[in-house]
């Protein structure tokens, strides 16, 4: 099975929710709007494809220099165990560049899936949380 890659295209918002729905992954996704909002507002998108089906996406803010907040990692749940999310991350990483530092927050049931892949678990991270 051939997945491509690509950070040139923003996937349409109903496939995005289709992903996440599938992946398992907690996000709005009865809010098209919000989903909509937080893919206008991010600038880096790395996305893999199986034929025209987006199996997985990368979605990150960054400044392309110095920082680079991972928010979405997601990867359909039936094309899981076959690398794509390590090569999503692996892209974003090469797209934002080795002076970049990739930051992400871990759901709790990612937590071991990170270090399997390569990043560094931290200590020094805060948060105000959203309410929804």
């Amino acid at each position: 099975m051939e997945i491509i890659y690509k950070s040139d295209c923003r996937p349409e918002v109903e496939d995005i929710i289709d992903v996440y729905k599938s992946s398992a992954i907690k996000r709005p996704i009865l809010d098209r709007e919000r989903i909509e909002k937080m893919f206008d507002n991010s600038n880096l998108i790395v996305t893999a494809w199986h034929n025209d089906k987006l199996v997985g996406i990368s979605r990150a803010l960054t400044d392309y220099c110095y920082s680079c907040y991972l928010s979405d990692l997601a990867v359909r749940h039936e094309y899981q165990k076959q690398g794509i999310g390590k090569e999503l991350v692996y892209l974003t990483k090469k797209e934002v560049g080795e002076r970049t530092t990739l930051i992400l927050l871990a759901a709790p049931e990612a937590m071991n899936y990170y270090p399997k892949i390569g990043l560094e678990k931290l200590s020094n991270a805060f948060a105000i949380r959203r309410t929804d």
